[in-house]
């Protein structure tokens, strides 16, 4: 019925200028999720940072740019370093960071992912270079804390917190590998042949106490004796042959030289 009071132009015209509303409306609305922030330029002026959830912008007036506060990690390719004792070695790393002032980012860096890459690359040369090999490979904690204060310090006017720095593998060459590997064989066999000299020294320390011992109770020394004599009796195919200047070796002797001049005197006779 509308269309018999208004002509096909107005028509049209009413029909173009809805669609130019709902264009205008849907560009204004902007929806943000929990981990984002927009930031709003006004005819390129800094209005703040929106979000998250729904806000209104004026469109063709107003841009929005989105940052995401998500953390980020980024793995630093092979990079080759010769240590602070002229070692060459290639290290990698992974960096891991977030945003914390989304307006900094966008305002005062152009490319915040491309910048703290390319930062990690050349701290992690520099801090690489100022150590020792034998720092590099047992003290990578200490290295890694290192990293993540240089490149903190460097990156928090751009509004990224680093989180943490971790070296990933250090590659050494071969001929310092096997190097290395003859090292710690070395070392074993250290360790080995004191070992065997301790407990040599402490067997010795032992025995010396045992022959004191067996000075001053010669009976404690007899009953060693016996009890060896015991345990090498327990083999069938074995003949002990023992001295006789112990004690009852003595009366034995005894026993049997009386018992013979017994029987020559009864024989004389």
């Amino acid at each position: 019925m509308l269309g018999e009071y208004l002509d096909p132009l107005t028509l049209a015209l009413v029909f173009l200028g809805a669609v130019i509303g709902i264009a205008l409306l849907s560009a204004s609305i902007k929806i943000v999720r929990e981990y984002e922030r927009g930031i709003v330029f006004r005819l390129g002026r800094l209005v703040g940072a929106k979000g998250p959830g729904l806000f209104f912008i004026i469109p063709f007036v107003d841009r929005m740019v989105k940052t995401d506060l998500r953390l980020v990690a980024i793995d630093v390719p092979k990079q080759n370093v010769i240590t602070k004792d002229n070692v060459s070695v290639n290290v990698d790393a992974v960096v891991y960071y977030r945003i914390v002032d989304p307006v900094k980012v966008v305002v005062r860096v152009r490319n915040y992912n491309y910048a703290v890459a390319l930062y990690a690359q050349t701290t992690l040369r520099d801090i690489v270079g100022q150590a020792e090999l034998d720092d590099l490979l047992t003290k990578r904690e200490e290295l890694n804390k290192r990293l993540q204060s240089i490149l903190d310090e460097m990156t928090s006017p751009w509004g990224v917190k680093v989180v943490a720095v971790t070296i990933k593998d250090v590659e050494l060459p071969e001929a310092m590998r096997r190097a290395m590997a003859k090292q710690a064989e070395a070392e074993r066999w250290r360790r080995a042949r004191v070992l065997e000299a301790e407990g040599e020294r402490q067997a010795a320390k032992i025995m010396v106490d045992a022959a004191t011992i067996y000075e001053q109770h010669p009976i404690a020394l007899r009953l060693r004796e016996l009890q060896t004599m015991v345990e090498i009796a327990r083999e069938k195919n074995l003949v002990i042959i023992a001295e006789t200047t112990s004690a009852l070796g003595a009366v034995a002797g005894t026993a049997t030289a009386i018992s013979k001049a017994t029987q020559k005197g009864r024989s004389r006779s």
